[in-house]
């Protein structure tokens, strides 16, 4: 069994406009198995139903029908098995980092007596013991993710996901980061589904690239690059890193008509998924 299942998976909003009803697809019979203790990214155009499949799973939106399941428990709203990181950490500005930390074990009912270590073994987990006490607007914007990270990771969920998690950081930072995460993944071998637009960073990270263009799956690509990744610039370097990332490329540009894929389209889209080596 698969660690975390989402079979036919469809999400449907209703619009209004000009005083009528629009349905609006998001997602149509999106499936995928993930494996425990695998990294997945999903990766696509703007609009193709990537963080609504995220927030599915998280519990923030609810499918119009289909079955997610985690650890073989179908989910139902949000839930202490699954932790998720934002494109921008959202901290209270009135918390030092560490103290964000705790309010979210607090939150989720962790016992007192546990808090104060809790939160200290995961400042430490993303390297920030020397600023555990200072607050957001004294961070800089990757250390203020390293602080979601850790909030998230804190309440031990089974699953971590990530929207765009370093979207909006600095390219220096961000690779920091992408490094940082893949130390945090080979000490706690959660299971990791995040969301990007960067085909570098997915094939960096992943060890499968889901590639979705209008609310579907068009193509799953297998990353056949070793575990630890410690060497950034040996795998930027290696032909497995180009041709993966070539692969993608020719997934999301292989088809005219799905390059400005729009969030809301009615139209299906009826190209069968290819699973890649």
């Amino acid at each position: 069994m698969s660690h975390v299942e989402l079979k036919n998976v469809s999400k449907t909003f209703n619009l209004r406009s000009g005083g009528a009803n629009i349905k609006t697809r998001a997602l149509d019979n999106l499936s995928l198995n993930i494996e425990r203790g695998e990294i997945v990214a999903l990766t696509g155009p703007s609009g193709c139903g990537k963080t609504t499949a995220l927030r599915i799973i998280m519990g923030l939106e609810e499918a119009s029908g289909g079955m997610i399941r985690v650890a073989g428990k179908e989910i139902n709203g949000c839930g202490l098995d699954r932790g998720m990181v934002f494109q921008h950490a959202e901290l209270l500005p009135w918390r030092s980092a560490v103290d964000n930390i705790r309010f979210a074990l607090e939150a989720n009912g962790v016992a007192a007596s546990e808090i104060a270590e809790r939160a200290e073994r995961f400042i430490d987990l993303v390297g920030l013991r020397h600023a555990m006490h200072h607050r957001p607007h004294q961070l800089s914007g990757g250390m203020k993710q390293r602080v979601g990270i850790a909030r998230a990771l804190a309440i031990d969920p089974e699953v971590l996901l990530m929207d765009e998690p370093f979207g909006a950081l600095d390219s220096q930072t961000r690779e920091v980061l992408q490094m940082e995460l893949l130390d945090i993944h080979q000490r706690t071998g959660k299971t990791i589904i995040f969301v990007t637009h960067d085909l570098d960073e997915a094939v960096l990270l992943a060890d499968r690239i889901a590639v979705m263009v209008k609310g579907r799956l068009r193509e799953i690509i297998d990353v056949n690059i070793e575990r630890p990744r410690n060497d950034m610039r040996a795998i930027r370097g290696s032909e497995e890193f180009a041709r993966k990332r070539h692969l993608a490329w020719d997934a999301l540009h292989s088809h005219p008509e799905d390059a400005v894929a729009a969030h809301g389209s009615e139209t299906s889209d009826t190209t069968p998924l290819r699973a890649t080596a």
